[in-house]
């Protein structure tokens, strides 16, 4: 983690000084405070967005986890957008966008899926449920819920 923020900060002071030595001091600091002032509308914006249609999908019944997820990959890129730097500006506006933050959402998704049924499986072994009947080699203590639904692999 401490490797990743390192090179995070080199790319944004490489990045400052890039755009400093093309627009000059006075216009990178403007070029930060614009984009600091577009984003956080953008975000605001997205948010509101995010949150309409969480509650429309909400009060019809179905399940809202796409939304969810809009609305926490809008608040991540608000704050992204907040950081000062050119890097995470940009970073920021990828998770805005809409066209964008699709792509991120079904990433988040898939690698939240993998993760819940991996952590499933530590806790309490691997199991499979077929037609919510569970088929297993090792008993089941009987405190740990079986996951209903089609197939669930471990």
């Amino acid at each position: 983690m401490a490797v990743v923020f390192l090179l995070y900060v080199i790319a944004e002071v490489a990045a400052i000084w890039a755009v400093g030595s093309v627009v000059g001091v006075l216009g990178t600091i403007g070029l930060l405070i614009a984009g600091a002032f577009v984003g956080s509308w953008l975000a605001r914006r997205e948010g509101g967005k995010a949150m309409r249609a969480f509650l429309a999908t909400a009060q019809s019944g179905r399940n809202p986890e796409k939304e969810l997820t809009d609305g926490m990959l809008v608040a991540l890129g608000g704050v992204l957008i907040m950081v000062p730097g050119f890097v995470s500006d940009v970073l920021g506006l990828l998770f805005l966008l809409p066209p964008t933050r699709s792509i991120a959402r079904r990433f988040w998704l898939r690698r939240a899926e993998k993760r819940a049924i991996r952590y499933a499986n530590q806790r309490r072994g691997p199991v499979m449920v077929v037609d919510s009947e569970v088929v297993s080699e090792e008993p089941r203590p009987s405190n740990h819920p079986v996951i209903e639904g089609r197939i669930v692999e471990g």
